[in-house]
């Protein structure tokens, strides 16, 4: 699997975490800890990716990049 970037931010309104995936719109996931909506992220890019190429879409490079740290 490509190695796409993943942000994790704590969502009060869902009171647990969400993962979101920059490079996959709308791919995302939840978790009650940081790690499980890590691990649930994987899920969420293995489907993306999936049905990206059952609809025949080309799948997207990863292109985000962290930032560094000055």
């Amino acid at each position: 699997m490509q190695p796409y970037l993943v942000e994790i931010f704590w969502s009060p309104e869902d009171e647990g975490y969400i993962a979101t995936v920059p490079d996959l719109p709308g791919c995302c996931a939840w978790g009650a800890t940081e790690f499980e909506a890590l691990r649930e992220t994987q899920d969420a890019i293995a489907a993306w990716i999936e049905a990206c190429r059952k609809s025949g879409e080309p799948v997207p490079i990863p292109v985000t990049k962290t930032r560094q740290a000055a």
